[in-house]
């Protein structure tokens, strides 16, 4: 790994395997685990709503999301970091490492079903509706089309491993990153 400050982002959609992969990249490397969706669960406690209910308030006031995007820019600027959240390999420009997870949307549904207790097909159907509503306003927001893997580094079908295997793989690029490269070197690291 190289040494010195490390910025890593990790994103995904529903059931990709993100914070899975962000808790043992923390534990592993001693890194801040900074998570876009716990902030914006902050956020709608705060406000009172739940979750659904800050989802469609938060549609309505693109301030919202700015916040959260600015609270992981800000947490980017610390060394030692992963950084998940969908839009966070675009918010944290110049990361050490853009990681995407991804999966086909029936086996993302499997998984979220399992975790909230729902059934497979409620799952598909809140999936399905959250990432249309979710592309609309990332690309209303900052023009950012969130189908666009083009700025990641790595991209994994966190299908065809088990989570040990992905964050083996990870572990992989991250012990290879080049330290003559940005890697390790917070002088001439661009954020936000």
């Amino acid at each position: 790994m190289p040494k010195g400050c490390l910025v890593i982002t990790v994103s995904g959609l529903a059931g990709s395997g993100t914070t899975t992969l962000c808790r043992k990249l923390a534990q592993h490397y001693g890194l801040k685990h900074v998570y876009a969706g716990l902030i914006f669960r902050q956020m709608a406690k705060e406000m009172g709503m739940t979750l659904e209910e800050f989802q469609k308030y938060a549609e309505l006031h693109p301030e919202i999301d700015r916040e959260v995007d600015r609270r992981q820019i800000e947490a980017a600027k610390e060394c030692n970091v992963v950084i998940e959240g969908r839009l966070a390999g675009w918010m944290v420009k110049n990361a050490d490492l853009k990681i995407w997870l991804d999966a086909p949307i029936r086996i993302r549904a499997e998984r979220v079903a399992r975790r909230e207790g729902i059934s497979v097909e409620e799952a598909f159907m809140k999936i399905a509706e959250r990432e249309k509503q979710n592309r609309k306003r990332y690309l209303n927001l900052y023009g950012i089309d969130i189908n666009d893997l083009s700025i990641y580094d790595l991209i994994i079908d966190t299908s065809k491993w088990s989570p040990d295997g992905v964050f083996a793989i990870v572990k992989a690029a991250i012990d290879h990153l080049d330290p003559v490269g940005d890697a390790g070197s917070k002088k001439g690291k661009e954020v936000g």
